[in-house]
């Protein structure tokens, strides 16, 4: 898995996504987090983006964020994470959206993570809203 750590507007800047993560690494992860990124990438969900809220949220610390093909494939993909992490002893404290398929949210309290609808992605672009939150691009 390959990790970019930096800001969206960096990002923007640069025009370049690649980094080594060994000279910025994503450090002390909550548990479960790594299982859920694996799991997105498993299923397949596209545009991974991973953003440490640590210091900027008194809320939560990560938002992994993620988009579905269709409003199946996002309900897949957040039924197939809560599945595993519950495997793992990991349960959220929330979900929200799961039903409808457009835009899925599960509160894991130290992470939340987001399954959109790329129609959804696009209007809500959390992306922007939390654009001074590093972001770390994930690919599978």
């Amino acid at each position: 898995m390959n990790y970019n750590a930096m800001t969206n507007t960096d990002l923007e800047r640069s025009g370049d996504s690649r980094y080594d993560p060994e000279t910025n690494p994503i450090s002390d992860l909550p548990e479960g987090l790594e299982r859920a990124i694996e799991t997105v990438a498993e299923m397949k969900g596209r545009d991974l983006v991973l953003l440490d809220l640590r210091g900027l949220s008194d809320a939560t610390d990560f938002f992994l964020l993620a988009s579905g093909t269709s409003d199946l494939h996002v309900r897949a993909i957040a039924e197939r994470i809560i599945d595993e992490l519950r495997d793992d002893r990991v349960r959220p404290g929330h979900v929200e959206g799961l039903r409808a398929g457009r835009w899925v949210l599960i509160d894991y309290i130290d992470f939340v993570v987001h399954v959109f609808h790329p129609g959804a992605r696009d209007f809500y672009q959390l992306e922007r809203l939390w654009g001074d939150a590093p972001a770390h691009h994930l690919e599978g």
